[in-house]
């Protein structure tokens, strides 16, 4: 049975409750993301975060695998994730300023 990106929503919903972090309350937005990582597994065989570039080699992709390296230390400098797919409460209940999240990945030459 293939995995589907309401099925991965309410995965993920248990896991970040489990880590006191939360799902963007948008639930169409994240079904959108969901369906991204989903296609990325497809091409790449891993979920790489569909808000980046992957290279199509996991090594190199290692850190954008969702959830990326960067997802904590976003969520607490900034309320939520790069791609706002993992949010803090604060975020979802708009206590905190929803801007960009600055790219944290080293850039690749």
């Amino acid at each position: 049975m293939a995995v589907t990106a309401e099925h991965l929503y309410d995965i993920l919903s248990n896991y970040t409750a489990s880590l006191g972090i939360q799902l963007n309350s948008d639930k169409e937005f994240v079904l959108d993301i969901l369906a991204g990582l989903l296609k990325n597994e497809e091409r790449y065989g891993y979920r790489s975060c569909p808000c980046r570039l992957a290279s199509g080699f996991r090594e190199r992709d290692e850190d954008i695998i969702c959830p990326c390296r960067y997802r904590d230390d976003d969520i607490k400098a900034f309320g939520s994730c790069f791609c706002s797919l993992y949010v803090s409460q604060a975020w979802n209940n708009n206590t905190v300023p929803h801007g960009v999240v600055p790219e944290r990945r080293p850039q690749r030459r």
